[in-house]
């Protein structure tokens, strides 16, 4: 069984019934099917609510840090984030906590194509990370925030992680294997480079489907902050490597400011492993589009 298929499946129907339940102002209004990942799925209500669901016990606690934290961190941020303005309670029809935020219109960066000057989108995504990981972000809400749940700063473990989904990708004829040598390498590395100095408000599972851009390649904002943390800042950085390269990747880094070798290192092995991990879920799942631009991120990482 794949480790991400839903414990409870929301459909529409379930959708619209929990939101009519529990906001009567948004029953009978239109209603569609939006994406879904791992752990949530989210429908549109009226075109201007995002409502999610997690699908997985796992999922839940996400949920509640999204709802507790997302309102107070939004307005410090310089892109739209999900600010929770509706916020549904476990019911006898459906066991767990949900919420509904105004709608971020816009693509994911992995089905938004390969072809476009990625170097604004860079820059902004450069300078909206930058303002995440000021320190005066950590002192004001750290206290709210768990401290790296998911160990994604912990290099042994993640390396293990991203050369596993490696080889799945193999087997599944997605990898070739010619830039092996390099991944191990990277991930040796990094197992030894020192530690973090500092610990940031982190994004937590920042990849290719959680940054949301507009029709001329601009950022229209970031979603899916269930894995919302304190933690190394590297471990929002691995879209630096997977999503950039040359011009585009320099105006990232410019704009975030300077990083340090290990903070490199630790970002580019966090790419291998989402990267590995979305371009299996890319083909198991049927989505080619996400399977090549995942697959292009492990090569941007690996080629430098």
């Amino acid at each position: 069984m794949p480790v991400w298929d839903a414990e409870i499946s929301v459909d529409e129907a379930l959708a619209g019934r929990l939101i009519a339940e529990q906001f009567p102002r948004l029953a009978g209004r239109p209603l569609r099917f939006l994406a879904a990942g791992w752990d949530n799925a989210v429908f549109v209500v009226d075109e201007v609510w995002a409502f999610r669901f997690p699908q997985r016990a796992v999922a839940v606690p996400g949920i509640e840090r999204e709802i507790a934290v997302l309102p107070r961190l939004g307005p410090m941020l310089p892109a739209p984030v999900p600010v929770p303005t509706h916020v549904g309670r476990a019911s006898d029809a459906y066991p767990w906590p949900f919420f509904g935020a105004p709608l971020i219109e816009g693509t994911e960066l992995a089905a938004a194509g390969v072809d476009a000057d990625r170097a604004r989108l860079a820059g902004q995504l450069g300078a909206f990370l930058a303002a995440l990981h000021d320190p005066a972000l950590a002192d004001r809400h750290g206290d709210l925030l768990p401290v790296d749940p998911m160990r994604r700063a912990d290099m042994p473990a993640r390396g293990a992680i991203a050369r596993k989904w490696l080889d799945e990708a193999a087997e599944a004829g997605i990898w070739d294997g010619a830039l092996d040598a390099e991944a191990d390498a990277l991930v040796l590395r990094a197992a030894t480079a020192p530690e973090a100095s500092r610990l940031s408000v982190a994004h937590g599972d920042l990849h290719l489907r959680h940054v949301v851009v507009d029709p001329d390649y601009g950022m229209a904002g970031v979603i899916d902050w269930g894995d919302l943390c304190l933690a190394d800042p590297a471990i929002d950085l691995s879209l630096a490597w997977t999503a950039f390269e040359g011009s585009s990747r320099a105006a990232f880094l410019d704009a975030y400011g300077p990083l340090d070798e290990a903070a490199e290192l630790r970002g580019r092995v966090l790419g291998l492993m989402l990267c590995g991990a979305l371009a299996v879920y890319g083909r198991t799942e049927g989505l080619s589009w996400l399977e090549a631009e995942a697959t292009a991120g492990l090569r941007r990482v690996l080629e430098g």
